[in-house]
């Protein structure tokens, strides 16, 4: 038995300043407190625009993230609009920069998804991330030598400006093939997009994409080894294959996903396991377990929730009957302390899960599942691993309740993360 409406209930609005500041406990309370008639679900908005359903339990989420009649696009011939361009015309964003602000992956449906990921899935296999391990090392330790160089008077030292960022984007940079003079200008437009910085990102994104319009061309006359080349030498051979507009998108959503995740997920990962002694204790005695770990500190977070989807037919959700075409959030973060999945939710247990079956939900399910998981948790690892190596006594060098938090929707982060080395 399922219902297709409930009581008109006030919408929770998730890029609200109040939930933004305590998703842990706004998300709890939606997965646990359904509106009635709602079945196991909850209604939402962002920005006070259209409502919008909430999945938040784990099976429902799972259900919204796996099953194909959910779609990233609402359907062609759907009344419902789609709230994303809503969201942008109110925080009177460029109109013609609203196209470039998708993750061009994870935007598309159908035939044109599984063109454009079959283009770029070769490069972030796990046979190839796990041929970059040496290389990620490399990185991560010179950039240890260089806080260890510059704490050399004792002074405490930015871990997310220091490291949490220089790893992840060098290493996708490396990986797609923006050339080190240009990566001053990602620089700028990923610290735009993690402090929703509004009046800089236009700008920021505008010197992006003629930064990359400028690398197609270098790479058509001087081809390397890298994601650049291949996918102008694939548009070369069949131009249906590709557009140059494609290209950039695509370069958007690597560089893009490919390192803020993976910069918040190693600072959170800091943080928690320097407030769980046990738990690192755990780790240092045991190396083996830091590939479990990581998984661990990818379900706390730092992804809230992820693209909202829109069935493409009538679909039954959580006891409740959604329309074609009406908009649904899955909640990540509520689906990843849902206690009818994960006991004791809330608590960091290492070895809670495994390396074949990692459970939580963060990198998605399905045909839209991240492609770049595979690298995200051996950055983690890798980089985790020799900070507690290199630095037994890694420590805060502020209070834990002074730490400046970015409260950025969709994300948990902190802004800086100063620690002692000694």
């Amino acid at each position: 038995m399922t219902a297709t409406a409930g009581p008109k209930a006030e919408p929770v609005d998730l890029l609200s300043p109040e939930v933004v500041a305590d998703p842990f406990g706004w998300y709890a309370r939606l997965r646990e407190e359904p509106l009635a008639g709602h079945g196991t679900l909850n209604l939402g908005t962002m920005m006070g625009g259209p409502d919008m359903w909430l999945a938040t339990r784990y099976d429902d989420v799972l259900q919204v993230l796996t099953d194909p009649r959910f779609l990233t696009n609402p359907p062609a011939d759907s009344p419902m609009a789609d709230i994303r361009d809503g969201i942008f015309k109110r925080m009177n964003f460029p109109e013609d920069l609203i196209p470039w602000m998708a993750n061009k992956l994870n935007s598309a449906d159908g035939e044109e998804h599984t063109r454009l990921r079959k283009l770029v899935s070769y490069l972030l296999t796990a046979r190839r991330v796990n041929a970059l391990r040496s290389r990620v090392e490399k990185i991560t330790e010179d950039l240890i030598d260089k806080m260890v160089a510059q704490s050399a008077d004792g002074s405490p030292v930015d871990l997310v400006e220091e490291f949490c960022f220089p790893l992840p984007v060098t290493v996708i940079c490396e990986l797609v093939g923006i050339d080190e003079e240009d990566r001053a200008a990602w620089h700028a437009w990923g610290n735009a997009m993690a402090t929703m910085d509004a009046p800089n990102i236009p700008p920021a994104l505008r010197k992006c994409i003629a930064l990359s319009r400028e690398l197609m061309a270098r790479r058509r006359v001087e081809p390397k080894d890298d994601l650049v080349t291949a996918l102008v030498q694939a548009q070369a051979e069949d131009p249906s294959r590709v557009s140059d507009d494609e290209i950039v998108g695509i370069l958007f959503s690597l560089v893009t996903a490919g390192h803020q995740t993976t910069t918040y997920l190693i600072g959170n990962s800091v943080l928690f396991l320097l407030e769980h002694p046990e738990q690192l204790a755990r780790l240092k005695a045991d190396p083996s377990l830091w590939a479990q770990a990581v998984r661990e500190l990818q379900r706390l977070g730092p992804l809230q929730f992820t693209q909202v989807r829109f069935p493409s037919e009538d679909i039954e959700l959580g006891g409740v009957t959604i329309p074609r075409g009406a908009p649904v959030a899955p909640l990540l973060l509520a689906a990843n302390t849902d206690p009818r999945k994960f006991p004791e939710p809330d608590k960091l247990i290492v070895d809670r899960l495994t390396v074949a079956n990692e459970m939580h939900l963060s990198f998605g399910k399905g045909i839209h599942r991240c492609l770049g998981q595979h690298l995200a948790y051996q950055e983690a690892e890798v980089a985790l691993h020799a900070l507690f190596t290199r630095f037994p006594n890694l420590s805060l060098a502020v209070p834990r309740d002074e730490l400046p938090w970015i409260l950025r929707p969709a994300f948990t982060r902190t802004k800086t993360l100063p620690l002692n080395l000694a």
